[in-house]
């Protein structure tokens, strides 16, 4: 191990770490706040809720840029950027999918809601296990990235209508607290962009390991390759 592969190390320890504690003197903070007053209890798990959304979205976004790229240097450390980010995206956005359900049964009597923001939430989530899938299709390397980059930009027009639906379509979720009209009380809007901070520390993280084990298995299957024409 290098110097420079050391010190990268120390950094993502650290910022592993820094988001864990984040989480925990947040999950802290929200058990002792006051219920909210007509949603009760239930209403605290909007600071994971929403977070983990950004997160899922920050991610696709992502994917988009380096998909892009990928299309137009063929430089296939941006496939593997690609295929980690879009991994732990869905990981994320699947948290978002439970959380979001956990609270419609709540409030709704219901797990599910066939409105717009869960129906499209929910597509944008098939659209990239999809192209996962896709991944595993084609053996060929430069097939697969091709593939899966242009499926990459056409799944990321989902998230636009994720984001906008509930502002496009009558549905059964509510607004946004802040672009919907609504408010938060000070002490909460704090816990809640530490939330959001965490989130997104946790996700960079899982996205360079994820990364770092991406271009491991490609050296891996490089050698394999090499071995094989010998």
């Amino acid at each position: 191990m290098n110097e420079k592969s050391g010190w990268g190390n120390n950094v993502l320890y650290l910022l592993g770490v820094a988001a864990i504690v984040i989480l925990i003197r947040d999950i802290n903070v929200i058990a002792r706040l006051p219920n909210e007053a007509q949603q009760g209890a239930i209403f605290k798990i909007i600071f994971f809720h929403v977070p983990v959304a950004f997160v899922a979205m920050t991610a696709a976004a992502v994917a988009l840029v380096a998909s892009v790229l990928f299309l137009i240097t063929r430089n296939f450390r941006y496939d593997a950027l690609a295929v980690a980010v879009t991994e732990v995206g869905l990981a994320f956005l699947a948290a978002n999918l439970v959380t979001g359900s956990i609270w419609g049964h709540v409030i709704w009597g219901e797990w599910w809601a066939w409105d717009a923001r869960l129906t499209s939430a929910l597509v944008c989530w098939i659209l990239y296990a999809a192209y996962l899938m896709l991944r595993r299709a084609v053996e060929e390397p430069t097939q697969r990235a091709t593939f899966a980059a242009v499926w990459s930009i056409f799944s990321f027009i989902d998230v636009p209508i994720v984001i906008f639906s509930i502002k496009w379509w009558r549905t059964q979720h509510p607004q946004p607290v802040f672009w919907g009209g609504g408010s938060f009380p000070r002490d909460w809007l704090v816990i809640w962009l530490w939330n959001i901070l965490a989130m997104m520390l946790l996700g960079a993280v899982m996205t360079v390991v994820r990364l770092r084990q991406e271009n491991d298995q490609r050296e891996l299957d490089s050698l394999r390759r090499t071995a094989h024409a010998m």
